[in-house]
């Protein structure tokens, strides 16, 4: 969602909005319409500088990232995943 890059679902965290918080959906089974995230602080910052999630999740408003912010600080810290971008292999850019 942040970095509009595809990537498998085993890759990626499913966040939906609830009262207004956006909420990590870890067994994706919350009701609703989600949206999906790599778990990377920077996809989630980009995300919120486009105001996206409001968007992709229909829903009026603001909505608060904290607990998406909480959870991927604490993959972040674990080590569990990497970042998006250092998987990629050269530019998104075709240079012919």
């Amino acid at each position: 969602m942040g970095c509009r890059c595809r990537d498998v679902a085993d890759g990626l965290l499913r966040v939906v909005a609830v009262h207004g918080v956006l909420t990590p959906d870890l067994r994706r089974r919350l009701p609703g319409r989600g949206a999906w995230l790599h778990l990377a602080p920077e996809c989630l910052d980009r995300a919120e500088r486009r105001s996206a999630f409001p968007r992709a999740l229909r829903v009026p408003g603001p909505l608060d990232p904290a607990p998406v912010r909480a959870h991927i600080g604490a993959v972040c810290m674990s080590g569990a995943r990497e970042t998006p971008e250092s998987n990629t292999s050269g530019s998104k850019v075709d240079p012919s």
